[in-house]
């Protein structure tokens, strides 16, 4: 499987934003967006780059949500379409779709830091889905199910340390932990109200429908 293995700032630079891939220093003022110091986007024409086309526009908003969720492009593609034929709006389809993913659910309620954090710690078979083990970071939850960290898995120092911090993140509304038993419950699909992330589903839409 493909995998960027270069700065992760740099992504952030690009797409203009906090795409929150580092962990808890994304939230602190050791993050590279909020000290500012290069607020343009990287490479040699990063900082006379100006005006943007519309398909240039919608272009940057999938690719951010490429980037933050961590999907390739043929993945990404591949949710479109199915979000495309499920009844709804179609970029609310979207972004339910990515955000019931296993790996983001894991970073949501404080089992990892980031998400490619968790799509490592799924691999390594750390947790489990209404009791069974699996090891699938794309697997599709839904309302009602339940994810567990094994027991000998919860003195493994990512886990840990991502719950010690996740007060300061916060869990969304849709889900539940229960940090003494290592435990989360998917309560509710997400509306798109629940989804606060700065992503503006409508231009990828566009992008896609040409």
């Amino acid at each position: 499987m493909a995998k960027y293995t270069g700065s992760k700032c740099r992504l952030c630079r690009r797409e203009g934003g906090k795409l929150f891939l580092k962990g808890e220093r994304c939230f602190t003022i050791k993050c590279a967006m909020e000290q500012k110091r290069r607020p343009y986007p990287p490479g040699e024409h990063g900082f006379g780059r100006k005006k943007r086309s519309e398909y240039g526009i919608q272009l940057r908003e999938k690719q951010k949500v490429r980037r933050i969720y961590g999907i390739l492009e043929k993945q990404f593609r591949g949710y479109f379409k199915k979000a495309d034929s499920q009844k709804g709006v179609t970029g609310e389809n979207l972004l339910r779709l990515l955000e019931l993913r296993l790996d983001n659910l894991v970073y949501r309620v404080g089992f990892a830091s980031s998400r490619s954090e968790a799509r490592q710690l799924v691999r390594h078979r750390h947790f489990s889905i209404n009791g069974r083990r699996v090891d699938i970071p794309s697997m599709q939850l839904k309302a009602g199910d339940e994810i567990g960290v094994l027991e000998k898995s919860r003195k493994v120092q990512p886990i840990a340390t991502s719950l010690d911090g996740i007060e300061r993140r916060g869990v969304p509304a849709w889900l539940e932990l229960d940090k003494p038993e290592f435990k989360a419950t998917v309560k509710q699909v997400p509306n798109r109200e629940d989804i606060q992330l700065d992503i503006n589903e409508r231009l990828i839409v566009e992008l896609y429908s040409k």
